[in-house]
């Protein structure tokens, strides 16, 4: 009897997500969905014919290494967060911030080196798909800058600890999630500019 009402108290347990990190996966899954459609529509486009050769900025390289030391970094910010180690979560955001914004810079300067080797959002399927696949991207990665600088202001107010990880929980997922999609474009445009 004993095991019957255990089983039954457990399966009365609802499974909870808390509705921001919820609205957060949801909007994840739609992001993976727009570039999964967007790399799909690159390889077709492609294999049609009239598609420009160029090589890819050396600045990209940079950026790539940006966004995943960025990343070590945020991740740093998290255990610090859930050590209480309220010192190093500051400065580990605040260098994250930093990287996420030298990020936007490199990819600036991406664009900059494509104008000087004639690529240009119109003109040819090529340039234009450069040009939509990082800028869209770094579209999504100015809202994580503004997420870190949101996150950042609430660690010198105090408001993030190891009994408060909520919000650094969901900025830490979707600054992984930004970076892990840069090295999936930059790889891909790699195997196939």
């Amino acid at each position: 009897m004993e095991e019957k009402l255990a089983y039954i108290e457990e399966a009365e347990q609802p499974i909870a997500m808390h509705p921001k990190k919820f609205a957060l996966w949801l909007f994840i899954v739609s992001v993976v969905m727009i570039f999964a459609a967007l790399t799909s529509a690159f390889i077709v486009r492609q294999g049609e014919g009239n598609w420009l050769d160029y090589d890819l900025p050396q600045v990209l390289w940079f950026t790539s290494g940006i966004i995943l030391l960025s990343s070590a970094s945020l991740h740093w910010a998290y255990i610090s967060a859930k050590n209480d180690q309220l010192t190093n979560l500051k400065v580990a955001l605040s260098i994250t911030t930093v990287l996420g914004i030298a990020f936007l810079i490199g990819q600036w300067y991406s664009w900059v080196a494509l104008v000087e080797r004639d690529v240009y959002f119109v003109g040819n399927p090529a340039g234009s798909f450069m040009y939509v696949l990082t800028g869209l991207h770094a579209a999504h990665l100015i809202s994580g800058v503004i997420f870190l600088i949101i996150v950042l202001i609430s660690s010198f107010r105090y408001k993030i600890h190891s009994q408060r990880m909520n919000t650094m929980e969901m900025c830490a997922t979707y600054w992984h999630f930004l970076g892990g999609l840069w090295i999936y474009l930059f790889v891909f445009l790699l195997l196939n500019h």
